[in-house]
């Protein structure tokens, strides 16, 4: 497949660049002075350079990991998120060996705890800006999307047994489990991050209403939050009768003054609000 440059956004590159110095500022300063770990191949390599000479860095076992997992994953995942992907982990390793921190923190010091949550909240945010922008900070997601149907689990549960291996391993070889244990916090605060990136700090609300007034609850529905809803024809599974499905999309302040609104006209309609991640408005100019 030949790619030509119109294949790529230059908004995505600076976007990446910008996660993978993020990222770096988050392993440098908070994990790596205390001897915390990051998820993934960015914790294997942590490790690795902990037990290995300091000839063999941690910017060197980044490269060394991910790179054949990214071109492992190139058939699966494209040739675009492959080089975007690459792309991200040599910003990563660079600035991951430009940053020289040792001993401590200069922001946290040694408090394990502020080390793992800001450790965490800053990497996730990196990888959550990577995801977001088509590249991916760790190739272990790569081996996810490959091999967890294999397995028959989730992706995100395969991610989740590799850490609980890797944090497993880390405690044997240091004989101690505190660093293990906060290094778990900093996975918990990564995962939040990466949700508030991809999906949003609000989710937009998705509320189905299923009602034989669909004409009067649309029109007061439409006046009070000047917006569109979806009408679909139903039937009642027990009842028989014909019923109309109204679908509309709304945010979490909006809820008590929808309810209120159909319980007014409507006080045996049925309704069920659920979350949704993205919503992609159409262009109504037509």
């Amino acid at each position: 497949m030949k790619l030509s440059l119109s294949d790529f956004e230059r908004r995505n590159f600076l976007v990446l660049t910008f996660a993978g110095i993020i990222n770096a500022i988050g392993v440098t300063i908070f994990l790596a002075p205390v001897k915390l770990y990051d998820t993934g191949i960015s914790g294997t390599s942590m490790l690795l350079g902990q037990l290995t000479p300091s000839t063999f860095s941690l910017s060197m076992f980044l490269l060394i990991l991910n790179i054949p997992l990214f071109l492992y994953g190139l058939k699966k995942q494209g040739p675009v998120f492959t080089i975007y992907a690459i792309y991200t982990v040599i910003i990563y390793s660079i600035f991951a060996w430009l940053i020289n921190v040792s001993i401590a923190s200069p922001l946290a010091g040694t408090d394990l705890l502020l080390c793992s949550l800001f450790g965490g909240l800053i990497t996730g945010t990196a990888s959550g800006f990577s995801l977001r922008f088509g590249g991916a900070m760790d190739g272990i997601e790569v081996l996810a999307v490959i091999f967890s149907k294999q397995l028959g689990i989730s992706v995100g549960a395969f991610v989740m047994v590799y850490n609980v291996i890797l944090y497993t391993i880390c405690g044997f070889c240091l004989q101690s489990w505190i660093l293990p244990l906060y290094s778990i916090v900093t996975y918990m605060a990564a995962i939040k991050a990466i949700d508030f990136i991809i999906e949003g700090f609000d989710r937009a609300k998705c509320a189905i209403i299923v009602t034989d007034q669909a004409d009067d609850i649309c029109d007061a529905l439409s006046k009070e939050f000047q917006t569109g809803m979806t009408r679909l024809a139903a039937r009642g599974g027990y009842s028989g009768e014909d019923k109309t499905m109204i679908y509309f999309i709304l945010n979490r302040f909006q809820i008590t003054t929808m309810k209120n609104i159909i319980r007014k006209i409507d006080p045996k309609a049925y309704i069920v609000i659920s979350e949704v991640a993205d919503v992609f408005p159409m262009n109504q100019a037509q």
